[in-house]
This record gives structure tokens, C-alpha cells and sequence, in this order.
């Protein structure tokens, strides 16, 4: 990718503040280019009005170049690296720049639409595997506790995610829903499991979520379901939970 074309068009249009959930989905589908010094490490800017660092990111390398040329380069980073480096180093707002125009926006933001549409970006495979990192595990046990509470969410599928591209690794929750997409049950759940239910401390894994519907996406649910990851079933006629995880003998209730 050698240009984010949409978030470019937001911007230059001076768009982003009306067109703010546009914005953050093409972030988090196609990512922005940091610029870096000559040892790689990340350059930062100084906002103007209190002094306070932001991560800056651009809609392309010339793009960088032209704005930032005391940069020695720029490197394409997607949602995740941009969260990572916000994680490290407490940066908590990205500074977006196209051709024409520029707008900040608060890398909380896009941590949450991150979870809302998962690392599903701009076609880019993942290598779903079962997971015995202690976050996993306090996740489906978390899900079979309160998953009653969210009758839309029919099964939820916990994995460890490792993108193919950039070889970066994470959980992700896949959410079977009946209702339409974006699912709010989804969002709610996971807010619930991430907003106390599960306790993320340093270091631990980032956790991306997928809603996906109980008809328009049969097949993709059929293949979750061959991988062996852990699952957690919930039958609202029935108020039943099914656990089912490879650490078990059998399904437990």
C-alpha cells in the first residue's frame, strides 16, 4: 500500500470532524505512515497550544516526506503497531496529515473501533490458534458468566490472532450475532468483559474483536468452529451455556 486514498480524501475535504467514523475505519483498515529518525526510531510532534507529544501519521510516504522532511523515512504502521507504540511510549494522540490539511485524533478512539470491526483490515490474513495465555483463558471464562446477559451473542470463538503480514500478535474475540451489523451486543459485551471482568495489565496481549452474523457469514462461523480455538455457546431458550476448550475432557455447562 503506497497511499491511504480515503483518509486522504477526509482530510483534504477538511472532513474529519463530521465524518469521524469514516475516519477511524479506514485508519484501522489500511493504517497511516509514521515518520521515523535515521536510527528507526519513531519521531513525534509537539502540539502547538500545550506542548503535549503526538504521534504523527501520514496518508503517504510522499506525503511525509514533504510535510516532515527531516524525516529520514517513514514506515506503514496498521491499527495495532499504532496502539502498540501509543502503549509504549503513553503517547495518547495521533496528529493525521494529507496533502492539505491535518486533524488529531484520540488513539483511544481507534483502540475502540478496533474491538467494534476487528483486525478484519483491508483483507489481511490472520492465523487463528487456541490459546492458553492466562488473558484467554479469563476471557472464556469471563464470556461464560456473562454471555446470558447478551441474547444476540450466540457464540463467541477466543483465539490467539497472528497477522501474517506483519507477524504481530494479539487475541481476538469472534462473535456470532443475530442481529445486524455493527452488532451493539457485541460492542456492549466486550466493553463489559475488558471494563472489569478481565483485568489487562502491562504487558498484557491487545484483544481485537469481530461481530459476525448468524446468516450472512455461515461459511466464515463453519470454519471458526473446525479450528478447535475455545467457544462459548449460549441457547436463550433455554438459558444453557456450553464451554467448550481443548483444556476440558468434554464440553462443560
Amino acid at each position: 500500500m503506497t497511499i491511504n486514498g480515503a483518509l486522504a480524501d477526509i482530510l483534504d475535504r477538511g472532513a474529519a470532524a463530521s465524518e469521524s467514523q469514516q475516519l477511524l475505519a479506514t485508519l484501522a483498515d489500511h493504517g497511516v505512515f509514521v515518520p521515523v529518525q535515521a536510527n528507526g526510531s519513531v519521531m513525534f510532534l509537539r502540539n502547538s497550544e500545550d506542548g503535549s507529544p503526538l504521534l504523527p501519521g501520514y496518508v503517504s510516504e510522499a506525503c511525509c516526506a514533504e510535510r516532515l522532511p527531516e524525516a529520514a523515512g517513514a514506515v506503514h504502521c496498521d491499527a495495532l503497531r499504532l496502539l502498540d507504540i501509543s502503549q509504549q511510549t503513553g503517547v495518547g494522540v495521533l496528529a493525521l496529515h494529507s496533502a492539505t490539511n491535518w486533524a488529531s485524533v484520540p488513539l483511544p478512539l481507534l483502540s475502540q473501533t478496533l474491538r467494534e470491526r476487528g483486525q478484519q483490515a483491508g483483507g489481511q490474513q490472520l492465523k487463528l490458534t487456541w490459546s492458553t495465555h492466562p488473558v484467554a483463558v479469563a476471557l472464556r471464562d469471563a464470556l461464560a458468566r456473562r454471555i446470558r446477559d447478551f441474547p444476540a451473542v450466540r457464540t463467541v470463538w477466543v483465539s490467539h490472532a497472528r497477522r501474517m503480514d506483519t507477524g504481530f500478535e494479539y487475541l481476538m474475540l469472534h462473535m456470532a450475532v443475530d442481529e445486524p451489523l455493527p452488532s451493539a451486543s457485541a460492542h456492549r459485551l466486550t466493553e463489559t468483559l475488558l471494563g472489569g471482568e478481565v483485568v489487562l495489565g502491562e504487558g498484557s496481549p491487545q484483544v481485537a474483536m469481530l461481530a459476525l452474523n448468524t446468516t450472512t457469514h455461515a461459511a466464515t462461523l463453519a470454519e471458526l468452529e473446525r479450528m478447535g480455538l475455545d467457544t462459548v455457546r449460549s441457547d436463550p431458550a433455554t438459558g444453557r451455556v456450553e464451554v467448550v476448550s481443548q483444556e476440558f475432557d468434554a464440553p462443560q455447562q
